[in-house]
């Protein structure tokens, strides 16, 4: 490229068009990308901290991307015609549905242009560029980032407000106003919010909560919560008495909450592990997922079973590809507790199952068979019929998977089935 005086560059010349078109071109990359809208949320995010919650910050990495992309599809054009993509609108619609007040969704726009612009001086800093080059594509960007978080904020304002108004003026909002009072432990009244609720708080009850597969939802945010609702109507019918309590947490997340009171078999779901995943298997289907937490009285009951709901949505997040549609706090709360320290689980890991911790199929075999025996109170003929092979050959695995330990199972077999209940439920991203 040839050399050019100062005075001949500008944000408009053709020299830096064609810096910005080379530079388009690798970052439209979809690793590259998501690195930089994964950089621009946690910036964000530090600022705001608020949008840590995992559907909102779902949500703003979908609003990110998609800006990303628009505005560097357009960033070599001298025209300034950006149409604002709907995951931002989306996002509005999320911060005023939460309760949030409008200016933080100012917020975020003018700490995402801060964080736009930090980037941006590496980025150029990194390639190089002669100064007067450097000088005039950060000219270019601050004011394309200027007119967009400009224009941005005053359509989105518009969104945010036609959404708090409609909540507003629903009992939705009360609803969910409620429901974050009784979930952070505020005093309430209890008479008046089971009113508002239309949901009695002193039975017994299950929470959930739902969500759909990223790669699969593909709907407006308004058709996903529909799905949601119908779904989690089913799941209640389903396991419980048919009282329901829902509210969205995010465009295409829900929380949810079942009674139980008054079922002839409430005992069995209460105690029979994996007894409410069996029941409500049937009832889900792609590309909506659920997870339950442990069922509880009352109103503390109400919370910690929230909680648990929440906590078993994250191990599943964390796993591989191809996990249930519905789990349960019980079946995955050794490996919750345990992935809590990401570092300490992975020493436990290697610690115990030592060769066992290969990825390789023969290590994954002997480590399934291992997690069976152990679950199977160390019975040859039991594990063998929930793999669906020999007893001979579950004997002759156990005494390989003893030769590659060192020692005998029954020497240590409660942190070996604490590792393998992390493995299960984290795959081999947990193996060190």
């Amino acid at each position: 490229m040839p050399a050019a005086s100062p005075d001949r560059i500008g944000p408009n010349s053709e020299v830096v068009r064609d810096w910005l078109a080379d530079y388009v071109i690798e970052t439209m990359r979809t690793e590259t990308l998501e690195q930089i809208v994964a950089r621009l949320d946690s910036a964000i995010i530090a600022r705001v901290p608020e949008l840590a919650d995992r559907d909102v910050r779902r949500d703003l990495a979908a609003s990110t991307r998609a800006h990303a992309r628009v505005v560097l599809s357009g960033i070599t054009s001298d025209t300034f015609e950006y149409t604002l993509p709907e995951e931002a609108h989306a996002f509005a619609r999320t911060i005023a549905r939460r309760g949030f007040e409008l200016r933080m969704l100012l917020r975020t726009y003018h700490v995402g242009m801060e964080a736009v612009l930090d980037y941006m001086t590496e980025a150029v800093d990194e390639r190089q560029a002669p100064q007067e080059i450097e000088r005039a594509v950060m000219l270019r960007m601050f004011e394309r980032a200027t007119k967009w978080v400009s224009l941005s904020v005053e359509l989105l304002t518009d969104t945010y407000m036609e959404e708090r108004e409609r909540v507003l003026r629903a009992a939705l909002n009360r609803r969910t106003e409620t429901i974050r009072a009784l979930l952070a432990g505020d005093e309430l009244d209890m008479d008046q919010a089971a009113v508002r609720l239309g949901y009695r708080l002193t039975q017994r009850h299950v929470a959930f909560v739902l969500w759909t597969d990223e790669s699969e939802s593909g709907s407006g945010d308004g058709e996903v919560i529909g799905v949601l609702e119908r779904v989690a109507t089913r799941v209640a019918a389903g396991i419980g008495n048919g009282r329901l309590l829902t509210v969205a947490s995010g465009s295409s997340g829900m929380w949810a909450w079942a009674g139980l009171d008054d079922l002839p078999d409430a005992d069995r779901i209460d105690q029979e592990s994996g007894a409410l995943e069996r029941l409500a298997a049937g009832l889900v289907e792609a590309p909506v997922r659920v997870a339950f937490g442990v069922p509880a009285g009352q109103v503390a009951g109400f919370r910690q079973s929230h909680r648990e709901a929440v906590a078993a949505r994250q191990v599943t997040e964390r796993g591989p590809a191809g996990t249930p549609r519905v789990i349960g706090y019980r079946e995955v709360e050794v490996a919750y507790l345990a992935g809590a320290d990401d570092a300490a689980m992975r020493g436990l890991i290697g610690r115990e199952l030592r060769a066992l911790s290969g990825t390789d199929p023969n290590a994954a075999r002997l480590r399934e068979t291992l997690h069976a025996y152990l679950k199977s109170h160390r019975s040859p003929e039991a594990t063998a019929k929930l793999l669906g092979v020999h007893k001979n050959t579950v004997r002759y695995r156990i005494q390989r998977i003893e030769e590659l330990l060192g020692y005998p199972i029954e020497q240590r077999s409660l942190p070996l089935e604490l590792a393998l209940a992390c493995v299960a439920a984290y795959g081999v991203a947990a193996l060190p």
